[in-house]
């Protein structure tokens, strides 16, 4: 290498020392962009909703949501991926942030490389939702009836791929038993069914599912989380119903394009943690089913690769596809 190239090398590897420290002084100092993924109304832009004036209200800027759905999530998620690493473009991250990297040939970008963790938000777990009229009055009789008839029983889900699709998969590969898939577009078409009667069972997000329980339209066996929900203690967990390593719950995240200033993430990070520790914002996500996680960025770090991995596992013993 010549000394002229050396000096070059030098003079970059200066210059990218010093711009992380650029970018965060002064942090923020203009609006904030928060990226939602999907479409307004659903679980990942009411977390937004909750959290953005709170957050608006802390750091002294405009907090902008701005929807981008499509291709799962991924649209949105590239977006954020190729962002200015200023702080001021958002992602929040959702279930299928973890999942699209096993269910998709092709990503336009890393997960999870090319994004800066800042902290988990909340998780929902899935209910087990089945038709009032159904047999089984719980979740060993369920598994009882799917055994004695190999690929007779079916169950409902949101779509493929989808959190409910894998809940479901997950469910048989714990409990060894045959069960079709019969994939609807969107949740409420497949939980209206299963109320009907169509089809016998649904993983359910907690947060659209239990009004349906509460309405008499379907009868809850089991809710997936680790403990018994405070929203509705009556319902036995996977694992006190008989079934174990069945855990599941949706969640959403705050990340940052890799590369983001330390300073600047743990500004937001201090931030979050004190916004999600309010009652307030505790009993508003409690209502919904869901509860507040306030983690450290390197706790959510190990969680995505975690989940990236378990449903990796998953997706590749059901042979589930994404067309």
């Amino acid at each position: 290498m010549t000394i002229l190239k050396r000096r070059s090398v030098l003079l970059g590897a200066a210059s990218a020392s010093l711009a992380a420290p650029a970018l965060a002084q002064g942090f923020p100092s203009k609006p904030i962009r928060l990226v939602v993924p999907y479409s307004a109304g659903g679980g990942a832009d009411t977390t937004a909703r909750l959290i953005a004036p709170k957050l608006q209200e802390a750091l002294g800027q405009t907090v902008v949501i701005d929807n981008k759905p499509g291709a799962g999530g991924a649209i949105g998620d590239d977006f954020v991926a190729k962002a200015l690493p200023d702080g001021h473009t958002l992602l929040i991250g959702a279930f299928a942030h973890a999942v699209n990297p096993s269910l998709m040939a092709k990503m336009p970008f890393r997960t999870p490389d090319d994004f800066a963790p800042v902290s988990l938000l909340v998780t929902v777990p899935e209910l087990l939702v089945v038709t009032p009229s159904f047999p089984a009055k719980s979740v060993s009789e369920l598994v009882a009836m799917a055994k004695a008839q190999p690929g007779k029983l079916s169950y409902a889900s949101s779509g493929n791929g989808s959190a409910q699709h894998l809940a479901a998969e997950l469910f048989k590969m714990r409990t060894g038993t045959d069960i079709q898939h019969v994939p609807y577009k969107g949740g409420a078409l497949a939980v209206a069914d299963v109320a009907a009667g169509h089809v016998p069972f649904y993983f359910g997000n907690m947060s659209s599912a239990l009004p349906q329980v509460r309405a008499g339209r379907v009868r809850a066996l089991a809710v997936t989380s680790p403990q018994r929900s405070p929203a509705a203690p009556e319902i036995p967990t996977m694992a006190e119903a008989g079934v174990t390593g069945c855990e599941i719950s949706e969640w959403n995240a705050l990340l940052a394009p890799a590369g983001t200033p330390p300073a600047t993430i743990d500004r937001l990070n201090v931030e979050l943690v004190k916004i999600l520790r309010q009652d307030d914002i505790k009993a508003k996500f409690a209502d919904l089913g869901a509860q507040t996680i306030a983690s450290t960025p390197a706790e959510l770090a190990a969680f995505l690769r975690a989940e990236q991995a378990k449903w990796a596992e998953v997706v590749k013993a059901a042979a589930i596809k994404i067309e």
